[in-house]
């Protein structure tokens, strides 16, 4: 099995435990402890995400008119947000998908290529889950696969020589609903943006008898053995500036429905 990535073991890690909070404060919080690790006023940083609602989040290069089909999304309850990271829309469910992000400087995957540096951040994940028994492996550019399909997706966003690398797990799915929520091979409805690829779902509940919960918190363990992790918290100050960039992008229609 690979070993870390030796520049990723170097770094003073902090990790936040999971927390619950709605889809458009979780795409704040991404983009407020991206600043605040670039400002050096936090050390590099994992945070795992609960979710409290079903959501799809679609990536900053997508349309919501060609990727979401609208009337199934409000019909099954599904909030629409948009990342500040690339790539295709996810699924995502209270108590069926575990989400994490990684805030550090790109010097620790300076000498990786950007494909590379997708595996080398996520296979601690990849340990993690063989270590649960899960028959996992990491499949170029972003996928975390079974044999049987996609079990996670990455994205990343780069700024001012940092990265934002967070990963989407399906713990479980209801697989026929993809097709029904995501507008998956069906003709465009505008040039713009990036189309989501069609994969095949594979969530670790296929794999695992463990819930959502217990998988998530033994990910969270074996971040900490692997990284020498010590815990944090989110800081009332950052919990603050997330929600007025709530207020002021991430649930405005001009930044969910915007033309990439």
């Amino acid at each position: 099995m690979t070993q870390p990535h030796a520049t990723l073991t170097e770094l003073e890690w902090e990790l936040i435990p999971s927390s619950a909070y709605s889809a458009h404060m979780h795409m704040a919080l991404d983009e407020v402890l991206l600043e605040r690790v670039i400002a050096r006023a936090r050390k590099p940083a994992v945070r795992f995400w609960s979710w409290v609602e079903p959501a799809l989040v679609i990536g900053s290069h997508q349309s919501v008119m060609n990727e979401i089909d609208l009337v199934s999304a409000h019909r099954l309850g599904f909030a629409v947000t948009r990342r500040m990271s690339g790539g295709g829309t996810m699924i995502c469910e209270p108590g069926r998908t575990i989400t994490y992000s990684m805030y550090l400087p790109d010097s620790a995957v300076k000498e990786l290529s950007f494909r590379q540096s997708y595996a080398a951040l996520d296979a601690w994940a990849v340990r993690s889950f063989v270590a649960l028994g899960v028959p996992a492996s990491y499949r170029e550019i972003n996928d975390i696969i079974s044999p049987r399909g996609k079990i996670a997706g990455a994205a990343q966003a780069r700024r001012k020589g940092f990265v934002l690398h967070h990963t989407t797990i399906a713990h479980q799915m209801d697989v026929a609903i993809v097709d029904q929520l995501i507008r998956l091979g069906r003709d465009r409805l505008t040039e713009r943006g990036v189309r989501s690829a069609v994969k095949k779902v594979s969530p670790l509940a296929w794999f695992t008898s463990l819930s959502c919960t217990e998988t998530a918190a033994r990910m969270e363990t074996s971040f900490r053995d692997e990284f020498g992790a010590t815990d944090s918290t989110l800081t009332a100050a950052e919990l603050d500036a997330a929600d007025q960039l709530v207020r002021g992008k991430y649930s405005t229609a001009a930044w969910i429905n915007r033309l990439p």
